[in-house]
């Protein structure tokens, strides 16, 4: 059963949305719970929005560029937050 359960996370997928700060826009993005915040770089890029010299913040909290999603506690229907580093 566990097994099972192991298997089936790496279909999971969390729909959350970053709020980018700077141009007071929510963007939707559909990721999987082990990404990482570089990977979500990389998702936005995609999407046409640089966030290269941006913090990532959930929960007040600052999120390092190796942490996963699940590491950090992020949930379906989470909001990030994406702010320019000054």
């Amino acid at each position: 059963m566990d097994t099972l359960r192991r298997s089936l996370s790496r279909w999971k997928r969390y729909h959350i949305k970053v709020h980018l700060a700077d141009e007071d826009l929510m963007m939707p993005l559909t990721v999987k719970p082990r990404d990482t915040v570089m990977d979500l770089r990389a998702y936005l890029v995609r999407e046409g929005v640089t966030s290269w010299k941006k913090t990532f913040y959930y929960n007040s909290r600052q999120l390092e560029e190796h942490e996963t999603l699940k590491e950090a506690n992020i949930q379906n229907g989470s909001v990030l937050l994406l702010v320019s580093n000054k």
